[in-house]
């Protein structure tokens, strides 16, 4: 079932997407259910917005692909690699990404997102479907130049603009059946398997939650392959997990 937070010129409402229109729901699903009103919107008249916005965090694992560490020849992190983005990093499909006068070089890299459902502290990594409420795209925007100068990643991941999410939340996804596809200007630039993960999204979410309490509407990123590349004013970056759609948004100087 696709989940969508979308607006049509009023406050934000959420509905499950059926074919080329949504079917509106009640209140937030992740805390109001899925009871639906008798409303059905088009598609074609609504503007998607970030499927969630965090409560407190978004979580991200570094590294977590073998050849995107190759890439920068760096060795496979014996655990994850953990950093956090703020939320206010977050904007939703179509939103520009803007790039910051701080820095020269910002790249784009797709991921497959977890969204949290419940509140998590100690989850065994048998029991992590039961705190997953669904699954969604992010592009986790990076600028590199500045995380090589700075050390620490807080400043080149967390500015505004750099998380986008969406275009919906999927949740029933099977990651074993699919892939992270990104495209700039419409050139494939990584595709791979989400298989490929060094660390499974089971295992990531017990070893977060055991260092963290993570609560519902929080956001775990899992890594990005490799090919991940500078963007410039005037792109377009589409980031697309099968199974669950594309996230597209164009790149403001």
């Amino acid at each position: 079932m696709k989940i969508a937070r979308f607006s049509t010129g009023g406050d934000p409402r959420f509905g499950i997407v059926d074919g080329d229109s949504i079917v509106v729901l009640k209140g937030d699903p992740m805390f109001a259910g899925f009871d639906t009103t008798d409303e059905r919107v088009p598609l074609s008249e609504t503007k998607l917005l970030a499927p969630v916005i965090p409560r407190s965090k978004v979580v991200a694992v570094g590294k977590n692909y073998v050849d995107h560490v190759a890439e920068f020849g760096g060795e496979v992190p014996k655990e994850p690699l953990l950093f956090l983005k703020p939320n206010t990093s977050v904007i939703g499909p179509g939103d520009s990404i803007v790039l910051p006068h701080q820095s020269h070089r910002v790249d784009f890299e797709g991921e497959l997102a977890v969204v949290i459902g419940s509140i998590a502290r100690n989850v065994a990594e048998a029991d992590a479907a039961s705190v997953i409420f669904g699954y969604t795209v992010a592009n986790d925007v990076t600028a590199r130049d500045l995380q090589k100068t700075d050390g620490q990643w807080a400043r080149a991941k967390g500015f505004d603009t750099f998380c986008p999410l969406g275009p919906v939340i999927e949740t029933e996804f099977e990651i074993a059946a699919n892939t992270v596809t990104s495209r700039l200007n419409g050139e494939v630039r990584q595709e791979a398997p989400l298989t490929d993960m060094v660390f499974s999204v089971p295992f990531i979410i017990a070893y977060v939650s055991a260092a963290m309490t993570l609560l519902p509407g929080d956001v775990i990123l899992t890594g990005t392959p490799a090919g991940v590349a500078k963007m410039a004013g005037g792109d377009v970056i589409d980031i697309e997990v099968s199974g669950i759609g594309t996230l597209s948004n164009p790149v403001r100087g």
